[in-house]
């Protein structure tokens, strides 16, 4: 009897052994689908679920009003490249060697992904999800750093940072639109090369039993500000005395947003939508001289005040995140990666610097201690020099640099969201506190080398 009881007793422990082994793989069915949209330069305001009058995205709007929208959402750089490793790493950009852009010419380039990085595509493959990334990369322009060696099994995109034109697709002469690793030189404008590409590759997806995992990250609203003629026209016949200027970047953000449109209904009309997450957000804030509007706070695109940091983030899931629900929670783009490796049952076998917000999507209140938040970018040319600048956000403190040659400044954001008063003189205590946590995160960085070795 006693005999009979231990084979019991170890027929359920094996049993209890597997599942474990199938929940860690991410063996299921149900897991999700996962639609990762990234957009460049886009304003904290450039959406009009914030009540922006002169700017209309309805299906970027659909997604917040079908889930979660995200008012603290930061990225981890003022600038693309380092917010980009941060996202696909987890990690915070200097520590995978990316503290400024990466770009293809060698005396102006600040970044080189260390190869031994583990990325999203990869972490998530250890899941049984397809992988595909379609648009920019900008995360290196050879081997070992090309998409499909980081984990993409399908790679439709642009390498580089910027296009010089989103009709030509080049920069600085060069063509750096791939189909995996073959060049490519297709026709048309770039958002609707990539809308289309991802509409195809969704329904390429629908008999599959596997989930996947699609990283659509667009070049736009990036300058040039290129919107086609008829997205412009449309505009300036509604919006009664924009400024040219204005009117361009409103039209080019439409355009994508319709775009966004078609992506989405790809996942209806295919019966994919019911298990999908799908998450909006864009890499750093708004430029400025392209009128981008970042609401309230200050500034934009390269400063380390809110205005560059601050991005419109929302994030659906039917049937899991509460439609219209609204979350003021602190995160950053680093914290998707092990976000989503909690949705996939992967277990991180190594140390990231973000955290899942899970629990948060699923209208969980989450329990945690403050963190220091940090940013970073390096960058060249006579305003910094190769130099690096910096952030710290704790709590409702922040520690900022918004340019390698200024003195520090310290603001209260919950007291003086808009960063108009200097406080560090009066708080001499804090600024010691955040800027020893400063220098300690900048050491950490320095670990990692940013320029490829000979």
């Amino acid at each position: 009897m006693i005999y009979r009881n231990l084979q019991i007793l170890l027929f359920f422990y094996l049993f209890l052994t597997v599942l474990d082994v199938v929940a860690q793989s991410g063996i299921n069915e149900e897991k999700p689908n996962i639609l990762l949209i990234f957009t460049d330069d886009q304003g904290y305001h450039d959406v009009s679920y914030y009540g922006t009058k002169d700017i209309r995205t309805p299906n970027i709007d659909a997604i917040r009003d079908e889930g979660m929208r995200m008012d603290y959402f930061y990225a981890n750089s003022p600038v693309c490249a380092p917010t980009r490793a941060a996202l696909m790493s987890g990690r915070y950009p200097d520590q995978v060697g990316v503290p400024g852009l990466i770009r293809s010419i060698p005396n102006n380039n600040w970044g080189y992904l260390d190869p031994a990085t583990l990325l999203m595509p990869a972490m998530l493959k250890r899941a049984r999800y397809h992988t595909a990334h379609i648009g920019k990369w900008n995360l290196g322009f050879e081997s070992p750093n090309l998409p499909n060696e980081h984990g993409f099994d399908y790679f439709h995109g642009w390498l580089e940072d910027m296009m010089d034109d989103y009709w030509t697709h080049s920069r600085h002469g060069r063509n750096y639109m791939r189909l995996n690793d073959e060049i490519i030189d297709p026709e048309g404008h770039a958002t609707d090369l990539f809308t289309q590409w991802s509409v195809e590759y969704i329904k390429s997806r629908k008999e599959s039993k596997d989930p996947f995992f699609l990283y659509l990250a667009y070049n736009a609203p990036h300058f040039p500000v290129q919107p086609p003629e008829e997205w412009l026209k449309k505009v300036k016949d509604r919006e009664s005395g924009i400024h040219d200027t204005r009117a361009e970047l409103v039209a080019f953000i439409e355009h994508m947003d319709h775009g966004i449109g078609k992506v989405v209904e790809a996942l209806k009309e295919t019966g994919q939508y019911d298990n999908t997450l799908i998450i909006f957000t864009s890499d750093n804030g708004g430029h400025l001289p392209s009128l981008a509007n970042n609401g309230p706070i200050r500034d934009g695109k390269q400063s380390m005040y809110e205005g560059g940091l601050r991005v419109p983030t929302v994030i659906s899931w039917p049937g899991v995140i509460e439609a219209g629900s609204v979350s003021e929670q602190v995160n950053l783009s680093m914290d998707i990666f092990p976000t989503l490796a909690d949705i996939a049952g992967v277990k991180e076998e190594h140390e990231v610097n973000g955290r899942s917000f899970l629990p948060t999507l699923m209208g969980q209140i989450m329990e945690e201690k403050e963190r220091p938040l940090y940013f970073v970018r390096r960058e060249g040319g006579t305003r910094y020099g190769g130099k690096a600048y910096h952030a710290l956000r704790l709590g409702d403190w922040k520690l900022l640099q918004n340019n390698p040659y200024q003195p520090m400044e310290l603001y209260n954001l919950r007291e003086d969201p808009k960063e108009e008063s200097n406080v560090i003189e009066k708080n001499r205590e804090v600024y010691q506190q955040l800027n020893a946590l400063l220098r300690s995160h900048i050491q950490e960085g320095g670990k990692t080398p940013w320029q490829k070795p000979e």
